[in-house]
């Protein structure tokens, strides 16, 4: 499993970092209203790359990493949204206090399907299933779990 990049600190609001290649981080408020906040940034920040990751499907997997997030996390700390730009495509992590791994990332477990008829439990089978990679590691403060997205090939005219 790849490992995502080092941890960083705390920038505040919201920071565009000057640096090739191109990075945002953004403290996002514990509560559900931080999940359309992320969709916003992560389509703005997309629209830096020529042939961007699907802008789409960016959305969806940061809404299920934020709303994970706030769910499985106590207290009130913030959430931290970091979105990467990569030549390849594109990194999002979401930095929370819980230091406990949100599951499992890589495969399910024998026997482990979501039930259909369930509101909950296919957010970490669409982080596997549409991104080219994924996982979690541990930070000063709790844990950062990240998803990665090639870019598209440029359309043809």
């Amino acid at each position: 499993m790849k490992a995502g990049p080092p941890p960083a600190a705390l920038n505040g609001p919201a920071l565009h970092e000057p640096s090739s290649p191109a990075s945002w981080r953004i403290a996002l408020p514990h509560t559900t209203a931080a999940v359309p906040v992320a969709r916003a940034l992560v389509r703005t920040a997309l629209t830096d790359i020529e042939s961007s990751p699907d802008t789409d499907t960016a959305e969806l997997l940061t809404a299920e990493l934020v709303a994970n997030a706030v769910e499985h996390t106590g207290g009130q700390d913030p959430i931290e949204l970091v979105i990467e730009l990569l030549p390849t495509g594109c990194q999002v992590e979401v930095h929370d206090s819980n230091p406990l791994p949100p599951g499992d990332l890589t495969a399910p477990g024998p026997h482990v399907e979501p039930d259909p008829w369930q509101e909950h439990g296919r957010g970490l089978l669409l982080i596997r299933t549409l991104s080219s990679s994924c996982g979690h590691r541990a930070t000063a403060s709790g844990k950062a779990v990240w998803f990665t997205l090639p870019t598209r090939p440029p359309h043809a005219c």
